[in-house]
């Protein structure tokens, strides 16, 4: 996995404070899910479409599906899956899910 894994609820805060930074690309995944696997695969081979300083960061819903309820509630955005989520300054910005997921679909300015 070419990317950070979000893995404690504590890392939350860190993530979004980073993201008054730099923007950080929440991909929210489910390892049980074909179209989540088929996203997982686009984002990966998608990567260097992205600008330098977008910071992936991979969220295993199952195993982490607390930490995906709180970010659902603190950006305000209906929990789907896969999903990715663009957050700037702390907001989400931009999300799309299922077949959208795709590093050609993220807003670059």
């Amino acid at each position: 996995m070419p990317w950070p894994e979000l893995t404690h609820l504590s890392q939350l805060d860190e993530w979004l404070d980073r993201s008054f930074h730099q923007p950080i690309l929440f991909f929210k995944h489910s390892t049980r899910c074909n179209i989540s696997a088929a996203a997982y695969g686009r984002m990966e081979r998608g990567m260097a479409d992205l600008p330098a300083n977008y910071q992936l960061v991979y969220l295993d819903l199952l195993a982490h599906r607390d930490i995906s309820n709180a970010l659902a509630e603190r950006l305000g955005v209906d929990h789907e899956s896969p999903q990715l989520l663009l957050v700037k300054n702390g907001q989400c910005v931009w999300h799309d899910s299922h077949l959208g997921v795709r590093p050609s679909a993220v807003p670059l300015d």
